[in-house]
């Protein structure tokens, strides 16, 4: 015992010094229960309850592409919530917090301005579904976030579905569903084979509903301004808005509230300031460690889902990194690359054989492309999840859009 409470005196005093002698949280001013309520908030919830809006009614609205859009594999909202309730009961929920994408960081964002909007959306999906529990998985990384919650979660009147906070460890792949199922139910976060999925055989056993942060935040507005307000927003061709993560180098930085199919060029100029003195846009990576890696020449794509897969890449979770002329794509999809290597499970060979021996091949020097474009193909084909189907997106990527980045002796490889 005596050696514990040494160790995390020890702990302790190393975090005091990194923060300055502060180890808590520093909360950001954000909308709390008393200002949510005073503007309108909760009351779609209290007309759910009471019957005054049917079921029926809300699940129409909630098949809107604005639910749809805000995970990262894009799955029609109201669908995943009918399939839930189509299972026999006791049904639970679970909400993916977890937010490990690199590049990340706009569920963050509205948990930490109008935590509220996320926690009605939450209760008005327990409800259709009728889950008496609630799991809220929330990254360790995300002390405010995560505090915010269980300050304004305590001011709920009694009523509704109990809530349970649980704290991620870390893990990239607690991001994927079933191995968050794992992870919530305490054991180590690897993903499970499908079938069966989550909605027939989810946490404990039971069916779930698994939606992520902004996907809920947006239920309000979504039922209560309708169809046509969402209408009236996108870009070429596309309906409804996005958040946009933008990171990298860009004047102004950070979670870009825009209309759906805007391009990485008008994101750039219209909403990011342009670029940062003295560099110039050479590349883009349009969905996050995983979702490609583009070049500048094609800036005209309306970054959407179902735009950009064609391409051999994918909007996801819609974390946009910027990169320059200063920048080397080679080692940029080398680094994630290592990353990936990094946060494999290690359940499935493919994955976790595949990510080491790419990074090997992809820092020897001289890229051996075919080799490369094999090895990705198999990662493709046999992974368990989309870490390890995904991986190989960013190197593939640098091979075909980007030919002057090899050596006549690669290029002949």
């Amino acid at each position: 015992m005596a050696i514990i409470s040494s160790i995390t005196r020890y702990a302790q005093s190393v975090l005091a010094a990194v923060n300055g002698g502060d180890t808590h949280a520093h909360l950001p001013a954000y909308v709390d229960y008393d200002a949510y309520v005073a503007a309108g908030g909760y009351a779609l919830l209290k007309r759910l309850r009471s019957g005054e809006l049917a079921k029926e009614d809300l699940l129409k609205s909630s098949t809107m592409p604005a639910c749809a859009a805000s995970g990262g594999a894009g799955f029609p909202t109201g669908r995943k919530w009918r399939a839930v309730l189509g299972e026999p009961g006791p049904r639970l929920m679970a909400i993916n917090g977890d937010e490990g994408e690199p590049g990340t960081f706009k569920d963050r964002w509205y948990l930490e301005t109008d935590p509220h909007r996320f926690i009605e959306g939450m209760l008005i999906g327990a409800h259709v579904v009728e889950a008496p529990e609630v799991y809220i998985y929330i990254r360790d990384e995300y002390p405010a976030s995560r505090e915010i919650l269980e300050r304004e979660i305590a001011k709920l009147p009694p009523g509704g579905p109990t809530l349970h906070m649980r704290r991620g460890a870390g893990a990239y792949i607690c991001g994927e569903e079933s191995a968050l199922l794992e992870s919530i139910e305490g054991k180590r976060g690897l993903p499970r084979h499908k079938p069966p999925y989550p909605f027939k055989v989810g946490l404990f056993g039971l069916p779930t509903l698994i939606n992520n942060i902004e996907t809920l935040w947006w239920v309000r507005d979504i039922v209560e301004k309708g169809a046509d307000w969402w209408k009236s927003h996108g870009r070429n061709d596309r309906q409804g808005l996005r958040s946009y993560s933008v990171s990298g180098r860009v004047k102004n930085p950070g979670m870009k509230l825009a209309p759906a199919g805007v391009t990485v060029r008008e994101l750039i100029d219209e909403f990011c300031g342009g670029m940062v003195e003295g560099h110039t846009f050479h590349a883009y990576l349009p969905g996050g460690a995983s979702g490609g890696i583009l070049p500048a020449a094609m800036d005209d794509i309306p970054l959407d889902f179902g735009t950009l897969e064609k391409y051999g890449c994918f909007i996801g979770s819609a974390a946009v990194i910027i990169l320059s002329d200063q920048d080397d794509v080679k080692d940029a999809a080398l680094n994630l690359m290592r990353f990936f290597e990094d946060e494999s499970c290690g359940q499935c060979t493919p994955c976790r054989v595949g990510t080491q021996k790419a990074a090997l091949l992809m820092q020897s020097g001289a890229w051996n492309r075919e080799l490369l474009d094999e090895l990705s193909q198999a990662m493709r084909d046999a992974s368990i999840c989309g870490l390890g189907q995904a991986a190989s997106n960013p190197l593939t990527s640098v091979i075909k859009y980007f030919p002057e980045e090899f050596s006549p002796k690669e290029a002949a490889e």
